[in-house]
């Protein structure tokens, strides 16, 4: 079979009801296991948190499920199309916004706009229509002339979520999109991601931010590159027997810092407590 007719028969087989699909999805550098066989399910048109200290592996997650890192072994898919072999598939299909700021800062808002609208081959109409939705979306009317640098954190992560969404993506990944952003701002924000989601958008994002979280329909714990435990934040309050997310979140880190000390394998072997995602728990 040529290699087109497989990718699209493999595309077709993958569950209709599933964004993210991954199953021991590995991730190698030299000795360091960063990511240690993932397991896990994301359904479309949900808000999945993907939550886990800094250097636990959730960074280079995202960049296997973007199509910039390539397994190392395991098997992943993203609407559909093989993280191994259709990488390019996935980049034209999915928005991805990163914690550091990356537009233009000599640019201006519209300009920047501009720029990833010839980037993601928009025509001129559907470019026009865009710019204009988005613009009213994240807030920027009058703002359209203003340079990017001059922008405040919170507005510029909303232009940088505007540029994500320019190609009408269908999932969106989001990289702790919050982080350094005053309260006001994250509110704001995630306003916009809740509303995004009820349009039927499938979204990805890692926050430190617990209250985030307790918005998400489905969350994931992830530490020294194991899936640690999902489901949605109530299912884990109450599995815990915790008052909060944030006491599940520092009980499983002492569990799992415990058995590495003890040199026991951690994580259950990547694959989480598999709890039932309840839809719409945040919203």
């Amino acid at each position: 079979m040529k290699r087109r007719e497989a990718d699209k028969q493999m595309h077709d087989n993958q569950p209709n009801d599933v964004a993210i699909s991954c199953e021991r999805l590995t991730k190698r550098f030299q000795e360091r296991i960063a990511v240690n066989s993932l397991t896990l399910s994301v359904p479309k048109g949900s808000i999945y948190g993907f939550l886990g200290p800094n250097g636990s592996g959730k960074s280079t997650t995202i960049r296997m499920l973007c199509g910039l890192l390539t397994p190392t072994s395991g098997r992943g898919t993203v609407l559909g199309y093989d993280v191994m072999t259709q990488s390019e598939a996935i980049k034209q299909r999915i928005g991805y916004m990163s914690q550091k700021f990356s537009l233009y800062e000599d640019l201006s808002v519209d300009e920047n706009l501009d720029f990833y609208a010839g980037v993601y081959q928009l025509g001129k109409a559907e470019r026009i229509q865009r710019k204009r939705e988005l613009i009213e979306m994240a807030g920027l009317t009058g703002r359209e002339k203003q340079l990017a640098g001059s922008l405040s954190g919170g507005w510029k992560q909303r232009l940088a979520l505007s540029c994500a969404l320019l190609h009408r993506p269908e999932l969106l990944i989001l990289d702790e999109p919050t982080a350094g952003v005053d309260p006001v701002s994250r509110r704001i924000f995630w306003e916009v991601i809740h509303d995004l989601a009820r349009q039927g958008m499938t979204i990805l994002v890692t926050t430190h931010y617990m209250d985030e979280a307790q918005t998400c329909d489905w969350i994931g714990f992830i530490f020294f590159g194991n899936l640690l435990v999902q489901g949605s934040p109530s299912e884990l309050i109450e599995h815990h027997g915790a008052d909060n997310l944030e006491d599940v979140f520092i009980k499983l880190v002492k569990e799992e810092e415990a058995r590495q000390a003890a040199g026991q394998k951690g994580g259950g072997g990547g694959t989480g407590d598999v709890l039932v995602p309840v839809k719409g728990e945040g919203r």
